[in-house]
């Protein structure tokens, strides 16, 4: 059965330095001024983090997934931006690239990206399909050896920053036989011309994350931008949130681990009526049960982690991946939600106070269910594991 290894908890303790050395410190101002943090990135890529499962061909280390997910969890403790900034950047960004491109994609990207000198979006999501992908509105029309992109993303991690080079967009090129559209995906470079990066938007939480509407009107790139075959499209995605969706939940796991952290620190140190308000049922038992969120949100997070890792190595199937990825992610993001609620009400008005860490968490939790397939998705993919009808 899987768990993690001594390897595993002596990185985790490398990457819990690190957050709380080089973020913590910092992200109260970094998320009051909605700045995303570009010196950051290149102290992650030092750190080796962008490149755990990148073959060392690479500039990687070649790990394996479990171990991206460690580093994502204790990223997320400290700061849920941050972590979706590496959950992105890899899983995202570099992975895309990495499993479909061939050696000029890679030897043309990779190398900066796994360094942390330069990062990717993945441009997936429109004002009009977001869920139903499958409803993509991009269109990307050969002229001779170029293509040409018409069309709007929307909500693309990572799209806008200073060092962002490049974006896998995924486009409508051509209809299959039984009418349904076919989608390919195709590298756009940073600053092509026609493609435009929208201003940031305004979001409820991750602030410090960089999130941008992208437009493209007549953008040419060379037809050899296209990743993998025409037409693969909508499968490489669906394999890529696959592996968002464990990713996600890792993030978060620690979420809800800082919340737990937060909540049974207050609950000792908070005098009420002369006593802790740990000493009261009513709040010992919400923390209680936080500690129950954090350790089966964890399990099932490692557990579809290994199942990926193994799957690598042949030993599974990309269905029990993406089932176990699926009720991962469902329980973990629920869970993460109603772990910043619970440590919000053990916090009491200090709760609702922005210099308190929860109402970061708070903020930043929701978007956990809705990105990377909605809890509505993850119910539908694990229906249709169970051999219900679609």
């Amino acid at each position: 059965m899987f768990e993690l290894s001594q390897d595993h908890e002596d990185f985790r303790k490398v990457v819990r330095d690190f957050a709380e050395k080089e973020v913590a410190p910092h992200i109260a101002d970094w998320d009051r001024e909605a700045r995303f943090p570009t010196e950051l990135v290149p102290k992650m890529g030092d750190l080796g983090l962008f490149g755990l499962i990148v073959p060392a061909e690479h500039g990687g280390s070649d790990g394996d997934f479990t171990s991206l997910c460690v580093a994502i969890e204790e990223l997320g403790r400290v700061d849920q931006s941050v972590g979706i900034t590496l959950s992105a950047g890899v899983g995202l960004g570099i992975n895309p690239i990495l499993t479909y491109g061939d050696a000029e994609q890679k030897d043309r990207f990779l190398p900066d990206l796994v360094a942390g000198r330069a990062l990717a979006g993945f441009g997936l999501s429109e004002p009009e399909a977001g869920s139903d992908a499958g409803a993509t509105r991009t269109r990307a029309v050969r002229d001779g050896d170029e293509w040409v992109l018409d069309g709007a993303k929307a909500f693309i991690t990572n799209s806008g920053t200073p060092i962002t080079s490049v974006v896998t967009v995924t486009a409508r090129t051509g209809t299959n036989p039984d009418g349904s559209a076919q989608i390919s995906a195709i590298l756009v470079p940073s600053g092509t011309p026609g493609f435009t990066v929208e201003p940031a938007y305004r979001k409820l939480g991750w602030h410090v994350s960089d999130t941008h509407g992208l437009t493209f009107d007549g953008c040419r790139v060379p037809t050899a931008n296209l990743l993998g075959r025409e037409g693969d499209g909508f499968r490489q995605f669906l394999t890529i949130l696959d592996d968002g969706r464990i990713a996600i939940s890792a993030l978060a796991v620690g979420c809800a681990q800082a919340c737990l952290e937060l909540a049974a620190d207050y609950a000792r140190t908070r005098m009420a009526f002369g006593r802790p308000i740990g000493a009261n049922q009513g709040v010992a038992f919400q923390v209680a049960d936080l500690a129950v969120m954090v350790e089966s949100a964890r399990l099932l997070t490692y557990k579809a982690a290994w199942l990926k890792d193994e799957l690598h190595a042949g030993r599974r199937s990309s269905r029990e991946v993406k089932h176990a990825a699926a009720i991962a992610k469902l329980h973990s993001t629920e869970a993460a939600v109603t772990a910043t609620r619970i440590a919000t009400q053990v916090f009491g008005g200090n709760g609702f106070m922005e210099e308190y860490p929860v109402a970061r968490f708070y903020r930043d939790a929701k978007i956990l269910e809705i990105g990377e397939g909605t809890s509505e998705v993850q119910r539908m993919v694990i229906a249709r594991g169970l051999g219900l009808p679609a």
